[in-house]
């Protein structure tokens, strides 16, 4: 006896079975998704890229601090360090936390995910769906330091005492936060099912 094969409302995201047109939580039409194989080459794609811009943004400086005719180059572990050195722990710890640790699980989640929908890694339907929310939740705090450091932009222009500009690390990083963005985007959660119910 072969399981019934089950869809999810792209209105409501209720998972059901596919036996009727309506869905039976929010009465709205449902429809079918099968195209797993465009999906996951746009997946693969986008987080290609985003793996390739995380190189930069972490090696390249985030900010340059100009103080009297001295530039100063700041990376984003530069920063941590350096914070923890001037003992401002919990600053230090938000930016390595949201810059350094999300992005990598972020990274390791949608990896996981790209492989179990290519065969490659078996997960569950429900294991995929988990993570796939957990990157969604954690990926909200993926730009806090690209805003801390357009905050100290406009608001340290001393003119010669001291200026803040960012570095090339940070359009690195706000572009590797857009794809990573865009690759989740291309995994529809509802294919999820599919693939386990084939």
């Amino acid at each position: 006896m072969t399981s019934p094969k089950l869809i999810s409302c792209e209105h409501c995201l209720t998972v059901q079975s596919n036996e009727s047109p309506l869905c039976d939580f929010c009465e709205l039409p449902v429809h079918h998704h099968t195209d797993n194989h465009g999906a996951l080459q746009r997946a693969w794609s986008f987080l290609a890229t985003a793996l390739l811009l995380y190189i930069p943004a972490n090696f390249l400086p985030i900010m340059r601090t100009t103080q009297l005719g001295t530039t100063t180059d700041s990376t984003i572990v530069g920063g941590v360090v350096l914070l923890w050195g001037h003992h401002s722990y919990l600053i230090a710890g938000i930016i390595f936390v949201a810059s350094i640790f999300v992005p990598f699980a972020k990274f390791l989640a949608l990896l996981s995910l790209c492989f179990a929908q290519s065969r490659v890694l078996t997960l569950s339907a429900q294991q995929k769906s988990i993570i796939y929310r957990a990157t969604e939740f954690v990926g909200r705090w993926s730009m806090v330091d690209v805003f801390v450091v357009a905050f100290l932009t406009s608001l340290v222009q001393m003119g010669e005492l001291m200026t803040i500009t960012p570095g090339p690390a940070a359009l690195a990083f706000a572009g590797m936060v857009i794809f990573t963005m865009l690759t989740a985007n291309s995994l529809d959660p509802r294919l999820f099912w599919n693939s386990t119910h084939e």
